[in-house]
């Protein structure tokens, strides 16, 4: 749990995973109609963003790799996403699959570098809020704070490994601010 301290105001940005943590997952979506936000999480962004805090979106999106949706459809379901969400301030898409080893997929920590870089923040400012261990991971290999929100497809191991877990996005925001 993070204790309250200095560190606790020092996030400038808080960046999302999309699928399972802001919008119901539906694999390798390219239906923008299908896009269903997540209980809460209009809420947690408006608030976010009425006290100045940027707002991005990190996301694997392995199905354009693997042919199964296209770089059209991903920007499609992103465009509902803000629709239905509000705008963000940065979108980080990794259209790469597994076997690429790219340095962009989640666990690696390209996108969330880069969503800092495009913000002008450094990543120690900004928090990866995601509902799988590779989130988590994604932000502490590029020195941002992982916190994880877990889904009935969330291991129990990645629950274990997770410094902070929250039961929801609400939940997981008030851990960076210090509040309970």
């Amino acid at each position: 749990m993070l204790m309250e301290s200095p560190e606790t105001s020092k996030f400038r940005a808080v960046l999302f995973d999309r699928d399972g943590t802001l919008v119901v997952d539906v694999p390798y979506n390219g239906d923008p109609a299908l896009v269903r936000p997540v209980p809460g999480a209009k809420a947690v962004l408006d608030g976010l963003r009425a006290e100045g805090i940027a707002t991005g979106v990190i996301s694997n999106q392995s199905g354009i790799a693997r042919g199964l949706i296209t770089e059209a459809d991903v920007a499609g379901v992103n465009a509902r996403v803000e629709e239905l969400l509000g705008p963000f301030d940065v979108w980080e898409v990794c259209p790469h699959s597994e076997q690429d080893g790219c340095a962009c997929r989640k666990p690696q920590p390209g996108m969330v570098h880069s969503a800092c870089q495009k913000l002008g923040i450094a990543e120690s400012e900004a928090a990866l809020i995601g509902d799988i261990g590779a989130d988590v991971r994604a932000a502490e290999a590029a020195g941002a704070t992982g916190v994880l929100v877990p889904t009935p497809v969330t291991r129990a191991e990645e629950v274990a490994a997770a410094r902070l877990v929250a039961p929801d996005l609400a939940a997981a925001v008030g851990l960076l601010q210090g509040t309970p």
